[in-house]
């Protein structure tokens, strides 16, 4: 469970995100302040258009802020260069999304394989870490399968093992759960929570889904491209 008085992983200070310029501009993110400590789950909730994906985006280091300053591992990443970002994100993020992006022509197996070598290229043991990680979430029986062959649950655990490829400290999903059918997604969370709690990362969710706060050490609630909440769950507490 999520410890307030630990260092963050990663933390956003003060970040706007404004598109356009002018009489066109648009602000996604008005000075947001978020902390991702190791051990948690933390869900940002928030109606469509509050800003949420640009959140996670720029704290996955997918988009830069237009001010305010991205940390990661104690380290301010905000200016650093484009070439500089990819080594920083394959060391320290897993990313699961809502359409899982998997290779219809590729095994599970090789889906994770090669996930792995496009983060590492020099990785030596990429399908015996490929069988690991598949085995650590269920799916022993299945890696030899291709998408088409398993259900939805089955596709977002491969994802789930492509996003631990590396050993990223940080997991980012995106309405990971939200193609689920409930059993498959509490399904999916039990998973998250386990690697949460046993193996000591940080999971953040972005969800429309209230089902998943039982899961959840702490909400952010987005509203208008602000945090305006951010709640310790009762049973993290």
């Amino acid at each position: 469970m999520s410890n307030p008085t630990a260092t963050p992983v990663a933390s956003l200070a003060a970040i706007s995100k404004t598109y356009g310029e002018g009489e066109m501009a648009v602000t996604a993110l008005s000075d947001a302040d978020l902390s991702i400590y190791p051990g948690e789950i933390l869900l940002i909730e928030g109606p469509s258009g509050s800003g949420k994906t640009t959140l996670i985006s720029i704290l996955g280091l997918l988009l830069k802020p237009t001010t305010g300053a991205v940390f990661v591992d104690g380290r301010d990443v905000t200016a650093l260069h484009e070439r500089e970002l990819p080594a920083i994100r394959a060391r320290h993020f897993g990313f699961v999304f809502q359409g899982f992006n998997l290779f219809p022509a590729l095994t599970a197996l090789e889906n994770v394989a090669l996930a792995i070598k496009m983060k590492h290229p020099r990785a030596k043991d990429a399908e015996l870490q490929s069988r690991r990680l598949l085995a650590a979430v269920g799916l022993e029986t299945r890696m030899h399968h291709l998408p088409a062959n398993l259900s939805g649950g089955q596709k977002q655990r491969v994802a789930i093992a492509r996003a631990l490829g590396g050993d990223p400290t940080i997991i980012l999903g995106d309405e990971p759960t939200a193609a689920l059918d409930t059993k498959t997604a509490l399904g999916v969370m039990e998973l998250l929570r386990g690697l949460a709690t046993e193996q000591g990362r940080a999971v953040v969710v972005v969800t429309h889904d209230p089902r998943l706060e039982r899961f959840a050490d702490r909400v952010a609630r987005v509203e208008d491209g602000r945090v305006v909440a951010v709640e310790t769950m009762r049973h993290a507490a």
